[in-house]
Formats: C-alpha cells, sequence, structure tokens
C-alpha cells in the first residue's frame, strides 16, 4: 500500500522536511503539531488554548488521511512546564475520555519561547 502524506500547508513543512501527517497501510501518524491558531496563524499565550489549537490541527489531518480521534492508540504530550499538566484534562478530556489511548507526557524545550505545548498522535484502522 503507497505512503499517503498529508500536509498542513505550513511553508517549514518542505524547509524542514516533513509532513503533518503520514498514512501507512492501517497507521497514520501525526507530527508533532503545537498550539498555533490554524486560521489567525497567531499562538495564544494560554496553555489550555494553544492545545485546543493543536488538537484541531490534528483533528484535520485524522480527517484528510480517513482517521478520527477515535483510532488513536497513542498520545504524547510534550509540555514546557510541569505545572500545565494540571490543565490537560481540560484540553484532552473532551477528545479522548471515552477513547483513552496510551499516553506520556514529557517535560521538553519546545522550538520557540511562547510555545508550551506539542502533541503528536499516532491512529490505527485494522
Amino acid at each position: 500500500m503507497p505512503r499517503q502524506l498529508i500536509s498542513s500547508g505550513s511553508p517549514f513543512e518542505a524547509q524542514v522536511g516533513y509532513s503533518r501527517a503520514v498514512v501507512q497501510g492501517d497507521w497514520c501518524f501525526v507530527a508533532g503539531t503545537t498550539g498555533m491558531d490554524p486560521d489567525t496563524k497567531v499562538m495564544p499565550g494560554d496553555v489550555v488554548e494553544q492545545g485546543r489549537n493543536a488538537f484541531k490541527t490534528i483533528g484535520k489531518a485524522l480527517d484528510e488521511a480517513g482517521f478520527s480521534f477515535a483510532d488513536v492508540v497513542r498520545v504524547t504530550y510534550y509540555i514546557t512546564d510541569a505545572a500545565y499538566w494540571d490543565v490537560m484534562g481540560d484540553i484532552a478530556g473532551p477528545i479522548f475520555g471515552d477513547i483513552r489511548p496510551a499516553a506520556s507526557c514529557v517535560i521538553a524545550g519546545l522550538v520557540k519561547p511562547e510555545m508550551k505545548i506539542e502533541i503528536e498522535v499516532t491512529a490505527f484502522k485494522g
């Protein structure tokens, strides 16, 4: 089965050499996604809003690939401050509360100082 590349239209995809998502067979791998507003291209200061924006971008990529959040089997959260873990329920709970994929959270520095969260997911349809 051929590989399908999903683009969000970001100029960084060609510049850095990545895709927003890659579909290979029954799998969809969505790249780490930060919280820039996909419509205004503005990075909000609030971590919850950044998380919601990241999930909006991820959801669009999943949909374009023929997947949905219900297909997500793994999610990794990268946050820049451990205190942000306390609001993860506000961000992820409405999406994954019943799906309950395997999850990890890593405290890490991100590419730009205004970025507070990055989320990547793996989905499977088998």
